[in-house]
């Protein structure tokens, strides 16, 4: 399945959209059973939603910290890799800091936005002249009634495949 011409076409299409959930939910096994899913995407933002649903519930009945934490890595890595190259870069999680302001009762929705200045400046301007860089993404998650549930700050760290090392 070719994610980057699916994403292109899901940004105009609810069919491809769905497409894409799909695909998302086979391709990431692990956040199937959260119900995260992509709710609009846009060349340089993304929508996305975790359900208030008793597999996402913590002990008191509220949205589990792990599944808002999930919700926000995911979003900005999923934005992060719709608009790098990941043939050409590899994109992985260093760090997920997680700041919890209000209990999450109801539907979850989180917001990223990612703009071609932010990228160029943050990751390929210092590429030029570096093996890597530490990419930080702040992302909010918020419930359906606009109350903020959660600051996420997600660090990526992204390199050129031709200097990943990696142990034999």
């Amino acid at each position: 399945m070719n994610f980057i011409k699916i994403i292109k076409k899901a940004r105009r299409s609810p069919v491809y959209l769905k497409i894409l959930n799909i695909g998302l939910n086979h391709s990431i096994p692990f956040n199937k059973p959260h119900g995260i899913k992509v709710l609009e995407i846009g060349d340089h933002h993304i929508k996305t939603f975790i359900p208030y649903k008793k597999r996402n519930f913590n002990h008191i009945k509220g949205v589990h910290a792990c599944a808002l934490a999930t919700l926000s890595e995911f979003t900005t890595g999923f934005m992060l890799i719709s608009r790098i190259d990941s043939k050409k870069h590899r994109i992985i999680m260093k760090a997920l800091y997680m700041d919890y302001h209000y209990q999450a009762k109801k539907n979850v929705f989180a917001t990223f936005k990612l703009t071609d200045e932010w990228l160029e400046q943050n990751v390929y301007t210092p590429l030029q002249t570096q093996d890597a860089v530490l990419v930080k993404c702040t992302i909010e998650t918020l419930d359906k009634d606009a109350n903020l549930l959660s600051v996420g700050n997600i660090h990526w760290h992204i390199k050129p495949w031709e200097k990943v090392r990696t142990k034999v």
